[in-house]
């Protein structure tokens, strides 16, 4: 892959690389995105619908289902290229943060060890009083099951729509943004906020804004270098090309 200069000599003496991934990388793995349409019994319902702490207080069981569905497919899905080459780029730089709006753990399976995980992740259970995480719980009938410690429903470790991020970590992205030379945003519009806000920080801040995605974004004409392909594709190109 033929490219850009100014790009190569800022990510082969870059202090600090940052990366953005969303459900594009994961897509890529077979993972349906909230943007496609649902399929088997869950194609009457509009996941926007589904993924908010109201449907859940409303409808208890079937968001716990679906979101067991869910679960069921992230396991059943691997890493691709494009998640092992941002692994393999870790080890190249002297520092590298990936803050991922994508709840599916993929990046940590692909051997990606610091993840910063803006929304979550659909492999954790928590508690929806107290908040804190449960590992098991008694065997039931009852769904979703009940918090061992104070009998509140149980949900999955996510954010919903109308929630906040985690604290922690948007401040630790929010950080890296601001701190890196380099900012790799792949796979996602980049309109989200607050994590679209993210590009901006590290773009003021004076990094380069690199976008990888297979199709434009509102973001494509703000980027430095915009790489238009597929992130299993492009990535292991970029980490070939820049550390043969």
């Amino acid at each position: 892959m033929k490219l850009p200069r100014p790009l190569v000599e800022r990510l082969t003496g870059a202090r600090h690389v940052m990366a953005l991934t969303g459900a594009g990388i994961s897509a890529e793995s077979g993972l349906a995105t909230y943007r496609d349409p649902q399929t088997g019994l869950w194609a009457r319902f509009l996941p926007q619908e589904l993924a908010t702490p109201e449907a859940f207080h409303r409808q208890p069981r079937l968001i716990w289902e679906w979101y067991a569905s869910r679960r069921q497919l992230v396991e059943r899905a691997e890493p691709n290229g494009g998640h092992r080459a941002l692994a393999a780029m870790e080890q190249r730089v002297p520092q590298f943060t990936l803050a991922t709006q994508n709840i599916d753990g993929l990046h940590q399976r692909a051997g990606s060890r610091r993840v910063i995980e803006l929304h979550g992740n659909i492999t954790r259970t928590r508690c929806s009083g107290a908040g804190h995480f449960v590992d098991s719980w008694p065997a039931t009938d009852e769904v979703p099951p009940r918090c061992p410690q104070c009998g509140e429903p149980l949900r999955p470790d996510v954010v919903w729509f109308g929630e906040m991020l985690p604290p922690a970590a948007w401040e630790a992205a929010a950080d890296a943004a601001q701190d890196c030379d380099v900012c790799l945003v792949i796979g996602t519009s980049a309109v989200v906020r607050p994590a679209a806000l993210l590009p901006e920080l590290a773009q003021h801040a004076g990094a380069m804004l690199v976008e990888i995605n297979p199709e434009p974004t509102p973001l494509t004409a703000r980027a430095d270098v915009a790489l238009t392909g597929p992130a299993g594709t492009m990535l292991p190109e970029l980490v070939r090309a820049l550390w043969p």
